[in-house]
Protein backbone atom coordinates (compact mmCIF):
# COMPACT_ATOMS: atom_id res chain seq x y z
CA UNK A 1 0.00 0.00 0.00
CA UNK A 2 1.40 3.48 -0.75
CA UNK A 3 1.70 5.29 2.22
CA UNK A 4 -0.35 8.64 2.09
CA UNK A 5 0.52 10.08 5.80
CA UNK A 6 3.45 11.85 4.25
CA UNK A 7 0.89 14.25 3.16
CA UNK A 8 0.06 15.49 6.47
CA UNK A 9 3.46 16.63 7.81
CA UNK A 10 6.32 17.47 4.98
CA UNK A 11 9.05 15.17 4.73
CA UNK A 12 12.33 16.87 5.67
CA UNK A 13 15.03 14.53 4.30
CA UNK A 14 18.68 14.85 5.03
CA UNK A 15 22.08 14.09 3.66
CA UNK A 16 25.86 14.79 4.13
CA UNK A 17 25.41 18.49 2.53
CA UNK A 18 21.96 19.09 2.31
CA UNK A 19 18.66 19.69 3.84
CA UNK A 20 15.77 18.94 2.05
CA UNK A 21 12.75 21.23 2.65
CA UNK A 22 9.42 22.34 1.60
CA UNK A 23 9.67 25.24 -0.84
CA UNK A 24 8.34 28.13 0.95
CA UNK A 25 7.34 31.45 -0.61
CA UNK A 26 10.92 33.29 0.14
CA UNK A 27 12.50 30.39 -1.82
CA UNK A 28 10.48 32.88 -5.09
CA UNK A 29 13.30 34.78 -5.24
CA UNK A 30 16.23 31.81 -5.63
CA UNK A 31 13.96 30.14 -8.06
CA UNK A 32 13.65 33.22 -10.02
CA UNK A 33 17.25 33.36 -10.41
CA UNK A 34 17.52 29.52 -11.34
CA UNK A 35 14.84 29.96 -13.89
CA UNK A 36 16.47 33.38 -15.21
CA UNK A 37 19.45 31.63 -16.13
CA UNK A 38 19.85 30.13 -19.81
CA UNK A 39 22.05 27.62 -18.43
CA UNK A 40 19.64 25.98 -16.08
CA UNK A 41 17.04 25.70 -18.37
CA UNK A 42 19.35 24.35 -21.54
CA UNK A 43 17.67 20.92 -21.59
CA UNK A 44 14.46 21.56 -20.14
CA UNK A 45 11.91 23.13 -23.00
CA UNK A 46 10.72 25.76 -21.26
CA UNK A 47 11.75 29.88 -21.30
CA UNK A 48 13.70 31.80 -19.39
CA UNK A 49 12.06 33.13 -16.27
CA UNK A 50 11.54 36.97 -17.02
CA UNK A 51 10.09 38.21 -13.91
CA UNK A 52 9.90 37.17 -9.89
CA UNK A 53 5.99 36.74 -10.05
CA UNK A 54 6.60 33.41 -12.05
CA UNK A 55 8.39 31.69 -9.24
CA UNK A 56 5.84 33.03 -7.04
CA UNK A 57 3.67 31.32 -8.99
CA UNK A 58 5.70 28.44 -9.20
CA UNK A 59 5.76 28.44 -5.56
CA UNK A 60 2.03 28.53 -4.49
CA UNK A 61 1.36 25.26 -7.33
CA UNK A 62 4.04 23.44 -5.83
CA UNK A 63 3.00 24.06 -2.09
CA UNK A 64 -0.70 23.24 -3.27
CA UNK A 65 0.24 20.09 -5.33
CA UNK A 66 1.46 18.54 -1.97
CA UNK A 67 -1.48 19.90 0.31
CA UNK A 68 -3.61 18.03 -2.40
CA UNK A 69 -1.43 14.59 -2.03
CA UNK A 70 -0.02 15.15 -6.12
CA UNK A 71 3.39 15.99 -5.68
CA UNK A 72 6.57 16.74 -3.46
CA UNK A 73 8.65 19.38 -4.07
CA UNK A 74 11.54 20.12 -2.02
CA UNK A 75 14.12 22.67 -1.41
CA UNK A 76 17.54 21.75 -1.31
CA UNK A 77 19.89 23.72 0.96
CA UNK A 78 22.99 23.11 2.19
CA UNK A 79 23.20 22.39 5.51
CA UNK A 80 25.13 25.18 6.75
CA UNK A 81 23.34 27.89 5.02
CA UNK A 82 19.59 28.97 4.17
CA UNK A 83 19.15 29.65 0.68
CA UNK A 84 18.15 27.02 -1.65
CA UNK A 85 20.19 25.86 -4.47
CA UNK A 86 18.16 24.05 -6.11
CA UNK A 87 14.42 21.96 -6.05
CA UNK A 88 13.59 18.64 -6.56
CA UNK A 89 11.12 16.05 -5.69
CA UNK A 90 7.81 13.99 -6.78
CA UNK A 91 6.50 16.42 -10.09
CA UNK A 92 3.22 13.85 -10.12
CA UNK A 93 2.72 10.32 -7.74
CA UNK A 94 0.65 7.92 -9.12
CA UNK A 95 -0.79 5.99 -6.15
CA UNK A 96 -3.01 3.46 -7.82
CA UNK A 97 0.09 2.66 -10.12
CA UNK A 98 2.60 2.85 -7.33
CA UNK A 99 4.67 5.15 -9.35
CA UNK A 100 6.60 8.79 -9.49
CA UNK A 101 8.00 10.80 -11.58
CA UNK A 102 11.44 12.41 -10.36
CA UNK A 103 12.69 15.95 -11.20
CA UNK A 104 14.71 19.18 -10.50
CA UNK A 105 17.34 21.64 -10.99
CA UNK A 106 20.19 23.18 -9.56
CA UNK A 107 22.21 26.37 -9.30
CA UNK A 108 24.91 26.34 -12.16
CA UNK A 109 27.33 27.04 -9.42
CA UNK A 110 26.95 23.89 -7.82
CA UNK A 111 26.91 21.98 -11.06
CA UNK A 112 29.66 18.59 -10.70
CA UNK A 113 30.24 18.72 -7.02
CA UNK A 114 28.03 15.58 -6.20
CA UNK A 115 25.13 17.38 -4.84
CA UNK A 116 22.80 16.59 -7.06
CA UNK A 117 23.58 12.99 -6.72
CA UNK A 118 22.98 13.17 -3.42
CA UNK A 119 19.67 14.85 -3.53
CA UNK A 120 18.65 12.26 -5.95
CA UNK A 121 19.25 9.26 -3.83
CA UNK A 122 17.52 10.63 -0.81
CA UNK A 123 14.53 10.89 -2.56
CA UNK A 124 14.39 7.78 -4.17
CA UNK A 125 15.19 5.94 -0.63
CA UNK A 126 12.06 8.47 0.51
CA UNK A 127 9.69 7.12 -2.10
CA UNK A 128 10.73 3.40 -2.09
CA UNK A 129 10.92 2.88 1.74
CA UNK A 130 8.28 5.63 3.25
CA UNK A 131 6.27 5.88 0.11
CA UNK A 132 6.26 2.33 -0.63
CA UNK A 133 6.79 3.44 -4.06
CA UNK A 134 7.23 0.37 -6.93
CA UNK A 135 8.79 2.39 -9.47
CA UNK A 136 10.52 6.03 -10.17
CA UNK A 137 11.03 7.83 -13.40
CA UNK A 138 12.48 10.33 -15.03
CA UNK A 139 12.54 12.16 -18.46
CA UNK A 140 15.51 13.49 -19.16
CA UNK A 141 16.76 15.31 -23.10
CA UNK A 142 19.10 13.06 -24.21
CA UNK A 143 21.42 16.00 -24.33
CA UNK A 144 21.87 16.28 -20.51
CA UNK A 145 24.82 14.14 -19.90
CA UNK A 146 25.06 15.38 -15.93
CA UNK A 147 21.33 14.38 -15.16
CA UNK A 148 22.28 11.17 -17.26
CA UNK A 149 25.34 10.49 -15.55
CA UNK A 150 23.72 10.58 -12.09
CA UNK A 151 20.28 8.64 -12.45
CA UNK A 152 22.61 6.02 -14.51
CA UNK A 153 24.65 5.64 -11.50
CA UNK A 154 21.53 5.34 -9.30
CA UNK A 155 20.74 2.27 -11.23
CA UNK A 156 17.79 4.02 -13.74
CA UNK A 157 17.47 2.35 -17.04
CA UNK A 158 16.34 3.13 -20.12
CA UNK A 159 13.36 2.34 -21.16
CA UNK A 160 12.62 4.65 -24.01
CA UNK A 161 13.62 7.49 -26.55
CA UNK A 162 10.78 9.75 -27.13
CA UNK A 163 10.66 11.42 -30.21
CA UNK A 164 8.96 14.79 -31.47
CA UNK A 165 8.05 14.36 -28.45
CA UNK A 166 7.67 17.93 -27.37
CA UNK A 167 7.22 21.53 -29.79
CA UNK A 168 9.27 23.94 -28.41
CA UNK A 169 10.31 27.31 -29.72
CA UNK A 170 8.82 26.00 -33.02
CA UNK A 171 11.01 22.53 -33.04
CA UNK A 172 9.90 19.12 -31.76
CA UNK A 173 12.18 17.83 -29.14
Amino acid sequence: MVQHNHFQTFPILKTKRLTLRAIQPEDAEAIFRMRASGRVNQFIPRTNMEEKAAAEELVQRTIAAYKDGKAIGWAGVLRDQQTIIGTCGFNSIDFMNKRAEIGGEMAVDYWGKGIALEAVEAILKFGFNELNLHAIEAKVSPNNKGAIHVLEHLGFQKEAHFKDRIYFKENYL
